[in-house]
């Protein structure tokens, strides 16, 4: 298959450590030079993506600033994470191009991928066809996407959904408890999640996740790529931080390659 440079550079990731540290930077809760501050401190601690975005208010002069200050800051590839069709930029390197698979409504499952479709095209940004399911509690993301939350006791009926978001041609499956939640998913909801699929699809998590030792205890499970964002906002020293964050999970990665 013909991936794209972004998409590529991930597989080489999960080909080389078993897993990949994303670290989160949502452009509204800080300023443009600020972002270009942690995305810096973040490459040298060990992070391999800095995702952006996460919010729908993520858009416009704030998104596009934030970005070219990350860029003339760190050398990783920017990843956005669109909160609505006005969450894009033309200076990122690649975009999750997702469906939120358990929303009620039409208009996150596949509305708003149509109206952003050709502004990514135009743009020239890489789309990543990516299956999104958000898991209780939800937060923000769960309000706004009007998600029939799925339960962390039923993990069967999350990992059905990733089957069929893998089905429909997602190469990304992306599990997420929503921004600020209190906890992770359990290592073993992930697994049951992983099993259902190919190993080619990409897993990835986010939401709740603030130790380096529930992030390893998720790459163990199976999970390729971890979001990090919550954990990460205000820190002293960061760098320090996402070291920790990036050693603890190539350590059971690589039991995993």
């Amino acid at each position: 298959m013909n991936f794209g440079k972004v998409e590529r550079y991930l597989r080489e990731k999960k080909g080389e450590h078993g897993c990949y540290l994303m670290t989160l930077i949502d452009p509204p809760d800080q300023t443009p030079e600020k972002a270009g501050k942690m995305a810096r401190e973040a490459e040298e601690g060990g992070a391999d993506v800095i995702l952006v975005g996460g919010s729908a208010s993520a858009q416009g002069e704030i998104l596009d600033n934030s970005i070219i200050k990350i860029k003339e800051h760190c050398s990783l590839p920017v990843l956005l994470f669109p909160g609505n069709i006005g969450t894009t930029s033309k200076h990122a390197d690649a975009i999750y191009f997702m469906s939120l698979l358990n929303s009620r409504n039409p208009y996150w499952i596949s509305q708003a991928q149509v109206l952003a479709a050709p502004l990514v095209k135009k743009a020239g940004i890489e789309a990543i066809p990516t299956a999104y399911l958000v898991i209780e509690p939800g937060q923000a993301v769960g309000y706004i996407g009007d998600a029939n939350l799925l339960h962390r006791d039923k993990p069967y009926i999350a990992a059905q959904y990733a089957l069929a978001g893998e089905m429909l041609g997602s190469r990304v499956i992306l599990t997420d408890s929503g921004s600020g939640a209190p906890t992770p998913i359990d290592p073993s909801f992930a697994a049951i999640v992983r099993k259902a699929l190919s190993p080619d699809t990409l897993y990835h998590c986010g939401g709740g996740i603030r130790t380096p030792e529930q992030a390893a205890e998720l790459v163990k499970a199976g999970v390729n790529g971890i979001q990090v964002g919550t954990a990460f906002e205000g820190v002293t020293d960061m760098k320090t931080k996402v070291e920790r964050f990036a050693h603890a999970m190539r350590a059971e990665g690589k039991k995993m390659v």
